[in-house]
């Protein structure tokens, strides 16, 4: 199935995400009490507080934002990046939308993400609602089964059919010899670079090293050679 894509119709992406605010002791009194409830349902050590569990809430769209959406296509014989990043997320999400809207992505192009299906693609949409972003064609599937969004996701296609196990980027580049995208910051630790470091463009950087994995880990799982970091451009 993969074969028969064009891989210049697949736009590649990922996302980074942190807890609206710095601190839990910042969250306003309402949406605090939420968080609590929140924490009753999320898996934490023993005696954890909500305050504690606080920095998980980067992967919740209530509680979170985005703060960088990074993109990357074939064209030619390079493989283009581009990141829609900042602090304000109504204006980066506009800028997204606002490129999904164009004449190139109105006939049959396709998404593609780890684990793009249960976490970037319904954040992406559930923030764009949030922040009265009219959605795009390519991210109206309210309503859908993750097996009925027709776009690509690297872990999915990895399972096939499997859907024991949780198989992150960094293994599946490990054991593709697909040069790693860890080298520099881990997912955890975005909300302090962000919040802390106040470093939107680092992690861009790391949010573009991914975007190159996952387009690298589809060529493997076609069978293709990777390109190099020669062919990497951005735009």
């Amino acid at each position: 199935m993969l074969n028969l894509l064009k891989k210049e119709d697949i736009l590649f992406l990922d996302v980074e995400t942190v807890p609206q605010y710095a601190t839990y002791n910042e969250l306003p009194e309402a949406t605090r009490k939420l968080w609590d409830h929140k924490t009753e349902y999320i898996k934490k050590p023993e005696r954890a507080t909500p305050g504690e569990l606080y920095e998980r809430a980067g992967i919740y769209a209530e509680f979170g934002k985005i703060v960088c959406i990074s993109v990357g296509f074939f064209h030619n014989d390079k493989f283009r990046l581009k990141s829609f990043a900042g602090e304000d997320e109504k204006l980066l999400l506009e800028d997204f939308a606002a490129m999904l809207g164009k004449d190139f992505f109105k006939s049959n192009r396709l998404l593609c993400a780890h684990n793009g299906k249960e976490f970037d693609f319904p954040y992406i949409a559930r923030r764009m609602l949030i922040n009265r972003i009219k959605l795009p064609t390519l991210l109206d599937y309210s309503g859908k089964k993750p097996w009925e969004v027709p776009h690509l996701d690297t872990m999915e296609l990895w399972r096939f059919g499997d859907y024991k196990n949780y198989t992150s980027l960094e293994l599946l580049a490990n054991i593709f010899n697909i040069p790693t995208p860890k080298d520099d910051i881990k997912g955890s630790d975005v909300g302090k670079v962000y919040w802390q470091d106040q470093d939107i463009s680092r992690i861009a950087r790391y949010c573009e090293k991914d975007v190159v994995t996952i387009a690298r880990l589809f060529l493997c799982y076609r069978g293709e050679e990777i390109f190099d970091d020669e062919a990497v451009e951005v735009v």
